[in-house]
């Protein structure tokens, strides 16, 4: 880090949150983004022709502006601590600190707000900011994710209901399925994003009531000045109506659709674990990593667990929002401050955090063919069975009573297996002295083996891709190549 101030101090940033989302989240751009609305609100006073006491003159002066912009940057921590433990108001405390090196603008720095103008408003172009990074690191997910998909929509692998072994799907298609959850989260947060309004210009409860004295009721300009703020900071809404605090509805529903994308990545996590555990796909593993101090054989899947760990963190942050939500006394209460200044941040790191590693993932998934293979040989005599049921009654047999034979023999085997004295290629060969299967052409069913029995899995694949990840990869062309940076 390049500064112990620059960035927001949580055990979640380092090697996992990305320094551009802890530095957005740390004191001195805060700090510096009020800074930033004191001086939009001077200038759009100002071009609205706000005058001073005579009715006349201009209440703010060109160099007032210029004074408050040429002192954006050199925010003062150390100072401003020193007047907050006077005043005993962060607000105030910056106030004071700005008007120290920009003594020409005292009078015009925060004009007519109140302190909500600043901390909502930061907050507001924060979790807009914070939003559009987590849709651009999501859609280089989704893309390496989708080249995966790809890559392996060919190849056979068991697919599982109840996680027990059921009809072959491909390793691709399985991706899919992840895929198609990441791409909903996607539309989600983008929507998010897109429709998040400004606060504005709304007075201490809402009211505007200290701009339309300023501005000598004139009803007109007050309600540009609401519109010229937002458009200086790149809204193009604002609120129609407040208290003092935007509606904390638009933090709960943020941090809703954070928690849909953690509830996402933490279902592919737990399913690479169960995979890792049957050897099928491993996550990277470096030459010198460690699974375990003292099973030196180990290969932890730690980077989904930890993925799985970070998802649970962010999937229980909206129940917090929810409360404040319903908590809300009138037009403000002030017990919402101190837990917002937590769940909001942590929840944008801990949602950077868990992209990262799942980015990383997704260009380094190993995937184990002949270990695949194996399985799928040892169960795909069962997987046969619907379809040699299916030429059973196709060539004129009971369905049910096909379905009572295969059910006997199928678990005649299973229990052979499981007592070590037989083979699941039994299954077939037991079937084929049955009466019910005598008419049965199993060479034409079996075909040329397992990839016989996945289905469209391949065809619903390139499907998927073309229809709904190539969106994606179009809309973030210009960011896909992040994947490179965000090794973990």
């Amino acid at each position: 880090m390049s500064n112990a101030h620059d960035v927001y101090d949580n055990p979640l940033i380092g090697r996992y949150a990305s320094k551009a989302m802890s530095q957005r989240w740390g004191p001195v751009r805060k700090f510096r983004t009020w800074r930033q609305l004191w001086l939009w609100l001077a200038e759009a006073e100002a071009e609205l022709g706000m005058t001073g006491d005579d009715g006349k003159t201009p209440r703010i002066r060109p160099e007032q502006i210029a004074e408050l912009a040429a002192h954006l940057d050199d925010v003062d921590l150390a100072r401003a601590a020193v007047w907050e433990k006077k005043k005993r108001h962060d607000v105030m405390a910056h106030v004071e600190t700005l008007a120290e090196v920009a003594p020409k603008a005292r009078d015009i720095i925060h004009l007519g707000a109140t302190s909500c103008y600043v901390t909502d408003n930061a907050d507001l172009i924060l979790v807009r900011e914070s939003l559009n990074q987590v849709c651009e690191t999501l859609a280089a997910a989704i893309d390496a994710l989708g080249t995966f998909a790809e890559t392996w929509k060919n190849e056979p692998t068991l697919g599982f209901t109840h996680f027990q072994p059921a009809q072959l799907t491909t390793v691709g298609k399985r991706a899919t399925l992840w895929l198609y959850d990441l791409v909903l989260d996607l539309r989600e947060l983008e929507r998010r994003r897109d429709e998040l309004p400004f606060r504005g210009a709304k007075g201490t409860t809402g009211t505007q009531a200290s701009f339309l004295a300023l501005f000598r009721g004139d009803h007109d300009k007050v309600k540009h000045l609401d519109r010229l703020v937002a458009k200086k900071a790149g809204f193009g809404d604002v609120v129609p109506v407040s208290g003092q605090t935007y509606t904390r509805k638009l933090d709960s529903q943020v941090l809703d659709a954070l928690c849909g994308l953690a509830q996402t990545l933490h279902k592919w996590g737990g399913d690479l674990r169960l995979l890792a555990h049957r050897q099928e796909v491993d996550e990277p593993f470096e030459a010198d990593q460690v699974g375990s101090s003292a099973m030196a054989y180990k290969r932890n899947p730690m980077r989904a667990e930890r993925m799985c760990s970070l998802a649970r963190y962010v999937m229980g942050l909206p129940a917090m929002a929810a409360d404040t939500v319903a908590t809300q006394w009138f037009e403000r209460t002030l017990d919402d401050s101190a837990c917002r200044r937590l769940y909001i941040p942590q929840g944008f790191l801990a949602a950077d955090a868990i992209l990262r590693i799942a980015l990383n993932l997704a260009n380094g998934l190993v995937v184990n063919r002949e270990v695949i293979a194996k399985n799928v040989r040892e169960y795909l005599p069962y997987m046969i069975t619907e379809n040699l049921m299916m030429a059973a009654v196709q060539a004129g047999g009971d369905r049910q009573e096909v379905h009572e034979v295969v059910r006997l023999h199928s678990h005649a085997v299973t229990a052979s297996v499981k007592a070590g004295t037989g083979s699941t290629q039994e299954l077939l060969a037991k079937l084929k002295g049955e009466a019910a299967f005598a008419k049965v052409d199993f060479a034409a069913v079996t075909g040329e083996g397992a990839k016989e029995f996945v289905g469209r899995s391949p065809e619903q694949v390139g499907e998927f891709v073309a229809e709904h990840v190539e969106p994606v990869r179009k809309r973030y062309a210009g960011v896909l190549g992040m994947k490179a940076e965000l090794h973990v």
